[in-house]
């Protein structure tokens, strides 16, 4: 379907908006401090922060496209997006801003040493990168309805060249405004999204009974282990991530990020359920389409034109603020854990450090597009899962014992539960017929070696006091 002027002129006024905010936040950068954490945001700005790069493709584009196939298991990513954020917020944010860090590698290489940071800043950075790509793949989607002649590389190009416009003007100042601007559009257009289907299908009634209930309300549908794991791997995931604790350390104080967070925990899940609806609506009335098309596919046949083109518009920045803000964490955790080991005056490193953070986003976005094409459009979920889980594995448990068990675990030990516990979280994703959710060897190998490194520092420390 060709859009019309009315489509593309609710898309233009959408993104106009969105850069337009992206460009005043930009005006208040000075520095590579305001940069990466802005250090002023309120309870609001905090929440929209995290629901800027929380809420993106995995939670609407690639919510639908599991409800296609999976139904009612496809609420584990905002479900658990939500429960992550109110871990985060009544467990993390008082220490998190204790610590006086900027990043959470840097809680832990401050307590384990440099090889430890190292080792994190890597991994958790691959983990993060791996989440980008899928936010590339669900913008090619939406891209696809909006430009169906663009190819994927364009298509690619284009969804890049937006992310880097969203936010390496204005770093967390513009992630927290216009994620603002971006969760206002994404809840009218999921709610008149959920209501039209049902109005559609004559009825939620009307809509069960053309489903297979099995399939398509079934909260473990793909199994209890999968199922679950993909709900721990986004709570252990947005207690790890760069990119959401940056939105904590950004807060006025500890209330103003404590309550941003639970915010976020509230509005979260209720945007996976609308996408579900229009998933599942799709399922019926639509059989043969690819599964990734489910939601922009019915913007465009059951909306009136302006709506639809505002609706993909936000689609397409939902998409865009995710990628973005992750870009943003990896350049901050480079910027803040690698660079000022570089032998330079404190001036030229501060000018050097914003340049850096910026060139940074650019560069990591270019290089996830090259590793987008091909056949990994399939199954855009699954590399938002492996993605959380990843960065669960890397830092979870090291972060948690450098916060409640200070001084009290032995390095190696540590460095050693560093590196064991994603490997094997990606061996274990990698065999076939895996029952369980990989997360779960990769942490249990993890706090194995941690618990190991605790009683050895307490041998060590009772051979001290022996007379």
């Amino acid at each position: 379907m060709e859009l019309s002027f009315a489509h593309l002129a609710g898309i233009l006024l959408v993104l106009a908006i969105i850069i337009c905010a992206s460009l005043y936040s930009g005006r208040r950068v000075r520095s590579a401090a305001d940069f990466s954490t802005g250090g002023r945001s309120s309870s609001p700005l905090v929440a929209g922060a995290i629901m800027g790069t929380l809420v993106g493709g995995s939670s609407t584009v690639g919510t639908a496209q599991l409800a296609y196939t999976c139904g009612m298991s496809a609420w584990w990513f905002t479900l658990g997006a939500g429960l992550g954020c109110l871990a985060l917020a009544l467990a993390y944010v008082r220490p998190l801003r204790a610590t006086g860090c900027t990043t959470l590698v840097g809680i832990v290489g401050k307590e384990y040493g440099r090889t430890a940071d190292m080792l994190a800043s890597s991994l958790s950075s691959l983990g993060m990168f791996i989440n980008i790509i899928s936010q590339l793949l669900s913008a090619v989607a939406v891209i696809a309805v909006i430009f169906p002649r663009l190819g994927q590389w364009p298509a690619l190009l284009a969804a890049a060249a937006l992310m880097t416009a969203y936010v390496v003007c204005g770093g967390v100042l513009s992630a927290s405004l216009v994620g603002m601007i971006k969760l206002l559009l994404l809840y009218l257009a999921v709610a008149a999204g959920a209501l039209l289907s049902l109005r559609l299908s004559g009825g939620f009634a009307q809509l069960n009974a053309a489903l297979d209930p099995a399939s398509s309300w079934d909260l473990f549908y793909r199994g209890f282990g999968k199922d679950a794991g993909a709900g721990l791997s986004l709570i252990l995931g947005v207690i790890t991530t760069q990119s959401y604790a940056q939105a904590v350390f950004s807060g006025r104080s500890d209330r103003a990020a404590r309550r941003g967070a639970l915010i976020s925990a509230v509005m979260i899940p209720p945007i996976g359920i609308g996408g579900i609806l229009i998933g599942l609506f799709m399922r019926v009335n639509y059989p043969e389409l690819p599964a990734r098309l489910a939601f922009p596919q019915f913007v465009i046949d059951f909306l009136p034109a302006l709506p639809a083109g505002m609706v993909l518009a936000t689609l397409l920045i939902a998409v865009v603020g995710t990628g973005a803000g992750l870009a943003l964490g990896i350049s901050s955790i480079v910027s803040k854990d690698i660079l000022p080991n570089l032998p330079w005056s404190g001036r030229e490193r501060a000018a050097a450090s914003l340049t850096f953070n910026r060139g940074c986003i650019v560069a990591v976005l270019l290089a996830a597009c090259c590793l987008s094409t091909g056949a990994l459009g399939d199954v855009i979920l699954n590399f938002a899962f492996m993605s959380m889980g990843l960065r669960g594995a890397v830092i979870f448990v090291p972060l948690t014992c450098a916060l409640w068990l200070p001084g009290r675990v032995s390095r190696r030990w540590m460095t050693a539960a560093i590196l064991a516990g994603p490997l094997l979280t990606l061996v274990c994703g990698l065999l076939p017929g895996f029952g369980v959710d990989p997360l779960f060897p990769g942490i249990a190998a993890s706090a194995a070696l941690a618990a190991a490194g605790l009683l050895a520092g307490r041998r060590r420390l009772r051979t001290r006091l022996q007379p």
